[in-house]
């Protein structure tokens, strides 16, 4: 029997411990409630691709089950919980030249070298998609196959080894917006801008994960004097209400069909459908 539950971070902002209010992760009052791990686990020179979070979580699994305790994984970030239960493609080691001369050079560029060697990604793929784009071209750079054959096996996945009491919320999408404008504009009042300073300060690549993260850019357009306070908060709740759309229509289609979908606005009654003693 299982006592008590430890929270795991499944979102790929929050891994990292240079926005803690940018990324709405858990307040001191909110940890003091529970124990949260991989919160802040990471700096924002660091990134942090999938399959790293992946082998993160395996370990905090086994550790919170090895206390008899339940391990209990929140987050939006699809690809980090597929990643987790399916495995990932067994792709080797991305030469570092290769690399670094992928993620330095822009999208633009990138997407022409990717439409020389792999003509089906490079129409497959968004083209304002720098992550995935690069992700492909170095890939077939280094390996000589294209990300497409990789992905066709995976290995280190631990949907099969588990018994998953999956939920997913997706509240009324007038009320979901709403927060999240409201949720932005209480980030800035919290100290956001002050921290999005800080992180230019560091003068990290601009392809890091954390660079990239919902409000960065909002905010270092109004460090440089081109948006005024009230522009930048409305670009940042733009932002986020587009990022929480697309969250919505992933988490809405593409886990499997059994798993429970609660559509209501989140409170008590979705641990209805969690029990986690069935």
């Amino acid at each position: 029997m299982r006592t008590g539950g430890v929270i795991i971070n499944a979102d790929s902002a929050q891994v990292y411990r240079d926005l803690p209010i940018l990324s709405a992760a858990p307040t001191a009052i909110e940890k003091a409630g529970a124990e949260h791990r991989l919160y802040g686990a990471l700096d924002g020179a660091v990134p942090c691709s999938a399959a790293a979070w992946a082998a993160m979580a395996r370990r905090e699994i086994d550790d919170v089950l090895a206390s008899a305790r339940l391990p209990i994984l929140v987050g939006g970030t699809g690809l980090y919980l597929r990643t987790l239960l399916d495995g990932i493609a067994p792709v080797p080691e991305i030469d570092p030249g290769v690399r670094q001369d992928v993620r330095g050079a822009s999208v633009e560029h990138n997407l022409v070298r990717l439409n020389e060697v792999d003509p089906d990604a490079a129409k497959r793929l968004n083209p304002g998609d720098a992550t995935r784009i690069a992700r492909a071209l170095e890939v077939m750079l280094s390996t000589g196959r294209p990300l497409s054959e990789w992905q066709k096996n995976h290995e280190g996945g631990i949907g099969e080894q588990i018994a998953l009491k999956p939920l997913i919320l997706l509240p009324p999408r007038e009320w979901l917006y709403a927060r999240c404008d409201e949720r932005f504009d209480q980030m800035i009042k919290l100290g956001a801008i002050g921290e999005v300073k800080a992180l230019l300060a560091r003068k990290l690549n601009a392809s890091l994960p954390v660079m990239r993260a919902i409000g960065v850019r909002e905010i270092a357009a109004h460090l440089r004097g081109d948006a005024s306070l009230e522009e930048l908060i409305a670009a940042g709740q733009q932002a986020t209400r587009r990022y929480a759309k697309r969250q919505y229509t992933w988490f809405a289609h593409q886990p499997p069909g059994n798993w429970p979908r609660y559509g209501e606005i989140a409170d008590e009654r979705a641990l209805e459908l969690l029990d986690v003693n069935a």
